[in-house]
Formats: C-alpha cells, structure tokens, sequence
C-alpha cells in the first residue's frame, strides 16, 4: 500500500504561537505582511519580524502546496485511465 506523505503541521513561531491553521490562513497573512512591508511605513525592527513571519508562512504553504501535489499523484496513478472512445460501459 502506498505511504500517505505526511501533512504539513503549524510550524511554531519564536513566541509559540501557530504560524497558521489553514493554507487559507496563511496565505491571507503573508498578503497583509506584503502589503505592510511595501508600504514602506513599518520601522526596522518591525520590518524584520515581519519578514520573518512571513518566511514561515511561506514555508507553511509551500509545505501545504506539496502535500496536495503529491495527493493528486497518487490519486491520478490509481484512478486515471485510458479513455477510449469504442468502450461503453456494461
């Protein structure tokens, strides 16, 4: 039987806090810290946590992004076939 790969968890930040719950979640985050840092307005100290954090959830994501690639495989090479035109099905 194949191996389920392994669901990406929330990765802690330094303060022990989740870095998301969801794909979702995080991805909403990263675009506010985005959105924040091209601003031009956050001070240094915060600009570098902000990064920071922001690092995590992409590294969440791209966690989450792979988990669900490898999904997809395993599930097109157990269920996808060749489809021909002269088969009915019976």
């Amino acid at each position: 039987m194949a191996q389920q790969p392994a669901k990406p968890t929330p990765a802690d930040d330094p303060s022990g806090e989740p870095v998301a719950t969801s794909f979702e979640a995080a991805l909403a985050e990263l675009e506010t810290i985005v959105a924040q840092m091209e601003s031009g307005e956050l001070p240094l100290e915060q600009s570098l946590a902000a990064y920071k954090r922001g690092a995590q959830l992409l590294q969440f994501c791209q966690a989450a992004l792979q988990d669900a690639q490898q999904q997809v495989q395993i599930l097109e090479a157990g269920l996808l076939q060749e489809f021909s035109a002269g088969e009915t099905d019976e």
